[in-house]
């Protein structure tokens, strides 16, 4: 956004006292929802020691055998929700493409 620029006129769009306009600072409540490195590195931490759930085990079948409205259809009914059930499901096929790049 372009900074206002103000003349010394009494009348006009931009009428009034000449300002230096101060940027503002981000607020922290900005930052909802984004997972700091922290969380990142724990929640990898414990996926690798805990593993899968066996639904998600079950859905990585089903994506990889491209049955994946079935994929999607298991995880709505353990999620609750068709949006977190897509985040799964796209979740676990980055997984199964990582695990096949590494091979």
């Amino acid at each position: 956004m372009a900074p206002i620029v103000r003349n010394n006129l009494r009348e006009g769009t931009n009428h009034g006292r000449r300002l230096t306009l101060l940027e503002r600072k981000s607020k922290p409540s900005n930052r909802k929802g984004i997972p700091s490195t922290k969380t990142k590195f724990v929640r990898s931490v414990v996926r690798e020691v805990a593993g899968f759930a066996p639904y998600e085990r079950r859905v990585m079948e089903l994506l990889r055998n491209s049955k994946d409205k079935k994929a999607r259809k298991v995880t709505k009914k353990r999620l609750g929700t068709l949006l977190r059930s897509k985040r799964k499901v796209e979740e676990l096929s980055n997984i199964i493409q990582e695990s096949r790049r590494a091979h």
